[in-house]
């Protein structure tokens, strides 16, 4: 295999054609010619508003590598980034582990117990991707809700309905994040995810993803059951030995894998019933603010709006009295989605098409809460949740409740949307969001909003639009594991967003890979 070169910080104007780029290789290397090169980084400067730049790093195949190495010292060998699976089903039978929720944790914990032949059965209480999208649709236009079946709850979890966003803050020594990338590109993502620095799939082409990994995983010899939820486990000498099904069927199970998502509440109170270890963890609840995207695009880029991707910004302030408030989930060209799973209750979230062509771009602006907020209870961040959705849904009768900027700060509802209109999948209605939102909430956002005005230019435009309740940012609770992946019962593992362990599509991925890994192990060696 051909050595490589890894070359950092090449800047490329935006405006400048793609040839740039290898030009730019060969003036760094001072070479003629490079038989190839790939990208492994791409990110936009545009601290300097009269030029932009993409910024890449690459990695070059050139003759004489090694002399070049020796030669330039900011040059680096490329490293080895692959990721291998390190176990391998070599007993001839075995009880299959078991996986709730076909997220993305639980998809690629599947992916690869399946792939190692371990033949793992996963379950969800939703329904497959092609029925759950009919579904979602039905109730954005109805208002009619299955409560197993939804926004939350269905193959691909919650973040089917997203932005489809990939970046991760979380270190990953062993490159299983870039494995993560690889096989999504390989189930039908566009290749770019694999080097911008805010890779984005969008909800539209997440959903062939999805579906091309299940039939991957069933071809490897693993097993989905839809619309089949976990209603009970039984536990013997602290072991897990039975689950049930639907209330109705039991089986054997000697491995679970709990990768249920932050929105599985019934399950939180089986596991905590049956003497799982729960403990409460901060989350962050607030709303979801839009404006029209050219204004984002014009603060973010200037004149070069025109030719670069939808713009995005990530925003964070802290309040005189110390509470944290952040943009959370920014969704360019995107929508705000009715995102509820539980009758008479109501929560929203952000969505984005892979194209981002909608005419607003939306956010969460949440602020943070604890068990201080909401007591210390295991399930009493689930109740605060679960306070201010019915207080959303009664609000909007249903429908989501969204309020202009300059009313929320007058504390007047709102009765007629001018400059920016919502756009919204499921109905809406303008009301008063200060009569919903707790003080402590509402005054951060207040407090907030001014300093973001001065880092975009008309954030906190009175034409701006928010709307409630923005309150499933992650999971409120942890179930706890030990150093081999287990709870507190043994041949349980806690997975994933819905276990307190990862927030996002890429970090629940990689947790569900790790995860494979601990029950492959302990199949093999325990």
């Amino acid at each position: 295999m051909k050595k490589l070169i890894r070359i950092h910080n090449i800047k490329i104007k935006v405006t400048e054609p793609e040839e740039a780029l290898v030009k730019k290789i060969k003036q760094k290397l001072h070479v003629k010619e490079i038989e190839s090169y790939k990208i492994n980084k791409r990110s936009i400067d545009a601290r300097n508003e009269s030029e932009i730049y993409y910024v890449y790093e690459v990695d070059v195949a050139i003759k004489n590598e090694e002399s070049i190495l020796r030669k330039k010292k900011e040059f680096t060998k490329t490293p080895n980034e692959t990721y291998q699976f390190p176990y391998k089903n070599t007993k001839r039978e075995i009880l299959s582990p078991v996986i709730v929720g076909c997220g993305p944790a639980g998809l690629f914990c599947g992916y690869f117990l399946a792939l190692a032949g371990f033949r793992p059965i996963l379950i969800d209480r939703g329904e497959e991707i092609e029925k759950r999208v009919k579904t979602v649709e039905e109730f954005w236009s109805t208002g009619t809700l299955k409560e197993n079946s939804n926004v939350q709850f269905g193959e691909g979890g919650a973040g089917t309905f997203s932005d489809g966003k990939l970046n991760t803050m979380i270190k990953d020594k062993r490159h299983i994040g870039k494995e993560v990338l690889r096989l999504f590109v390989r189930f039908g993502a566009p290749e770019e995810i694999l080097y911008d620095s805010k890779p984005h799939i969008g909800t539209d082409l997440l959903r062939n993803v999805i579906k091309n990994m299940r039939e991957e995983i069933i071809e490897l010899g693993g097993s989905f059951h839809f619309e089949t939820t976990l209603t009970d486990i039984e536990i013997k000498e602290n072991k897990l030995c039975q689950i049930e099904l639907n209330h109705e069927q039991w089986i054997d199970c000697q491995n679970l894998i709990l990768a249920i998502g932050h929105s599985a509440r019934d399950t939180f109170e089986l596991l905590l019933k049956r003497k799982v270890k729960i403990v409460p963890k901060p989350f962050a609840v607030g709303v979801r603010i839009e404006h029209l995207k050219e204004m984002i695009n014009a603060s973010q880029y200037k004149e070069f709006m025109n030719i670069l991707p939808p713009a995005s910004y990530k925003l964070t302030y802290t309040t005189k009295k110390g509470r944290g408030v952040y943009t959370f989930c920014m969704c360019p060209g995107g929508y705000v989605v009715n995102s509820s799973s539980e009758k008479n209750h109501l929560v929203i979230n952000g969505m984005s098409n892979y194209k981002r062509e909608s005419s607003n771009s939306n956010s969460a602006i949440i602020v943070t809460v604890t068990p201080k907020d909401f007591g210390p209870c295991p399930l009493d961040g689930v109740k605060f949740q679960r306070e201010l959705e019915k207080k959303a849904y009664e609000l909007g009768n249903g429908s989501i409740p969204s309020q202009r900027l300059e009313d929320f700060f007058e504390n007047r509802p709102t009765t007629e949307f001018k400059n920016v209109v919502p756009v919204h999948k499921g109905s809406t209605i303008p009301a008063n969001l200060n009569e919903i939102l707790p003080n402590f909430i509402r005054e951060a956002i207040k407090e907030a909003l001014p300093e973001f005005g001065k880092k975009i230019a008309g954030f906190d435009s009175k034409e701006a639009i928010i709307s409630a309740i923005e309150s499933r940012s992650s999971s409120p609770v942890r179930i706890e594991r030990n150093d081999y992946g287990e709870a507190n019962i043994e041949g349980i593992f806690p997975c994933g967003e819905g276990s307190g362990y990862s927030g996002g599509i890429t970090s629940s991925a990689i947790d569900g890979v790790i995860t494979s890994e601990k029950v492959a192990y302990k199949i093999c060696y325990k």
